[in-house]
């Protein structure tokens, strides 16, 4: 598992893994509909889901254009 390290001062790092939009969404604190509207504007950069999973070159971009979450989970 690849894990990047965050800004956050705590010290958390947040998990590099294929994420659906429902745990994106929980991720950031937001329902499903407003996560992906924060999405609409960069369809064309992140490239169609492959079933219900972003790959992790998905997440990448994703990440890199709205940003990390606020409460980013701990890696186990």
């Amino acid at each position: 598992m690849v894990t990047v390290k965050s800004m956050a001062e705590s010290g958390q790092t947040f998990k590099l893994q294929a994420y659906t939009i429902v745990a994106f969404a929980k991720l950031y604190g937001v329902n499903k509909r407003t996560f992906k509207g924060w999405l609409r504007p960069f369809l064309s950069e992140i490239g169609e889901r492959q079933g219900y999973y972003y790959n992790i070159r998905q997440v990448q971009i994703i990440i890199d254009k709205i940003g990390l979450p606020s409460e980013i989970p701990l890696d186990d």
